[in-house]
């Protein structure tokens, strides 16, 4: 149902390409220089096109009482191959019958029956090679089914000519048994190679119903009338059996159709996703390239800020005689270095989301780090009447990281938990083993705690959760963004855990391969001292 398909894409304006390995489907008369980074409104619509074309194909499907013309079409087409392939196995029957009749009987009169036969047979064939290099189309559809049923009407009336056939010499009722048993076989075959045509079997052997039936009727034989029921019934129980094999070959084309067309619709979407990703990843570099290009132009200006407002405050060029514009420097200096903080985070983010954060790892001690932290934000503690408890592992050995990195992690956790713990409250840090022989920094404090619904966005960049907002003190949303990236970058894991009005504490872990574990002492031995020889 490939047709189906591209016929389906193509009614929208897609195109779809069949023989390429990774679909593409672009928009017929849209230029592709134009500009990747403007997004493509009418794509929308077209899918939204193609969507509904497909959930109308699939509702007929699934409510149609009678037989869709796109399945009479295949129905018709099926048969016309069954025709054509089996084109060999009539003539064969018809010879054979005719070998055999003529061997019992004598009558010469079979072999003009067969002449006819294979005559009308050839007709058949004709009209079917002629249908298969058409193009059946909806209007020319009927047209064709007429024909190809006319053919069959034909031949039966080569097989009611069989049935007309009698034998003068022969005796008893050997020649009614032979005639009744090569009509039997021929219903039979018909009956296979045309269940594709509706009523095919009707059309072919009405003829020789009628004629036995006249026969029967004329001449009483019990043999007579036996094989006139036996035919009959037989082409009954044919049209009943085909009919039934029409159906369900129906059932599995319609199948088969609504399978291409959810196909179509699946391409039509993975399409559309593969577009919005890519999208989103020259966005996400153009991003990144903006903010390596403008960190320069930025922190240039920001530094003279900084330093011109430093020297102003402090007087080294001379007092400022107005205390106003003091105050006024100080206030400058504070602003700079906080935009100079919050562009250094955003460029860190940048930096590890674009994979250019580069790790520059030695051999340091987890709890040395911890503690120069602690006593830089010591004083904001004190500040704030904050005590910091520290319970550290004694002995714990060296850890292979990134010196810098790991500074930024516990300061930021530090400071995070300062900003939040309240007047008079306490902040526990802990330093020591995990269960899998890694190491673990544990910040806990006694603040307003973080909702459990809050966490996810509170780990995500620029994410901050109601207390946040609601705080004097608030940042950019990207401190623990950074702490979850460069503990990933060290293998390790950041785990959060809160609980409303009672607190928040901050996990980071290192994995136990980061840690180096000491070798011991190599003894030197006394080494032994050859003996001198004796020339005495």
């Amino acid at each position: 149902m490939v047709y189906a398909r591209q016929h389906l894409l193509k009614d929208y304006g897609l195109e779809f390409n069949v023989d390429c390995n990774s679909c593409v489907i672009m928009s017929t008369g849209v230029s592709t220089s134009t500009d990747k980074i403007i997004v493509d409104k009418s794509r929308s619509h077209r899918n939204k096109a193609v969507s509904k074309a497909v959930r109308a194909t699939r509702e007929r499907l699934q409510t149609a009482t009678g037989v869709s013309p796109i399945f009479e079409r295949d129905m018709l087409l099926l048969h016309i191959d069954s025709v054509l392939d089996n084109a060999i196995a009539m003539p064969i029957l018809i010879v054979g019958i005719a070998t055999v009749g003529v061997y019992i009987t004598g009558e010469p009169g079979l072999i003009a029956w067969a002449l006819l036969a294979l005559s009308l047979h050839a007709l058949g064939m004709v009209a079917a090679r002629q249908a298969r290099k058409a193009e059946i189309t909806a209007e020319t559809m009927r047209r064709w089914i007429r024909m190809l049923g006319l053919t069959q009407a034909l031949m039966g009336i080569a097989w009611a000519t069989l049935a007309f056939q009698d034998c003068g010499p022969c005796t008893g009722s050997s020649f009614g048994f032979f005639k009744g048993t090569a009509l039997l076989v021929a219903l039979a075959v018909t009956a296979m190679s045309t269940m594709m045509l509706r009523n095919a079997v009707l059309f072919t052997f009405a003829p020789t119903a009628f004629v036995l039936a006249a026969q029967a009727y004329g001449d009483p034989d019990p043999v007579l009338v036996g094989m006139t029921a036996i035919v009959t019934a037989a082409m009954i129980f044919l049209m009943f059996i085909t009919h039934r094999m029409r159906q369900t070959s129906t059932q599995l084309l319609s199948f088969q159709s609504e399978k291409d067309d959810l196909i179509a619709e699946l391409e039509v979407a993975k399409s559309m996703s593969d577009e919005a990703r890519r999208r989103a990843e020259e966005a996400n570099l153009a991003k990144s390239r903006f903010l390596a290009s403008m960190s320069h132009e930025l922190r240039t200006p920001l530094n003279a800020i900084l330093g011109f407002s430093e020297v102003m405050s402090t007087e080294v060029m001379g007092p400022l005689n107005n205390p106003i514009y003091k105050e006024y420097t100080s206030d400058i200096h504070r602003s700079g270095q906080h935009l100079l903080n919050l562009i250094n985070e955003i460029l860190d983010l940048s930096r590890i989301e674009a994979g250019k954060y580069e790790l520059s790892e030695d051999a340091i001690h987890l709890v040395d780090i911890t503690e120069d932290c602690i006593g830089m934000v010591q004083l904001r503690a004190r500040a704030k009447n904050i005590t910091i408890a520290e319970q550290f592992e004694t002995g714990m050995p060296a850890v292979w990281a990134d010196e810098k990195s790991m500074r930024q992690v516990v300061l930021n956790l530090l400071s995070n938990a300062v900003k939040f713990t309240p007047q008079g409250g306490e902040i526990t840090v802990k330093a020591g083993w995990t269960a899998g022989g890694g190491q673990y920094l544990s910040i806990r404090d006694n603040g307003p705690g973080i909702p459990e619904e809050e966490i996810p966005v509170v780990l995500s960049a620029f994410g901050q959760g109601s207390i946040a907002i609601k705080s004097a003190e608030q940042g950019t949303g990207l401190g623990l963004p950074i702490v979850q990236a460069i503990l990933a970058k060290h293998n390790g894991e950041f785990i959060l855990r809160s609980k409303l009005r009672e607190g928040t504490e901050a996990i980071a872990i290192l994995p136990a391969k980061r840690v180096l574990q000491s070798l011991p002492a190599v003894e030197e031995t006394q080494a032994v001292k050859p003996r001198r020889k004796s020339f005495a």
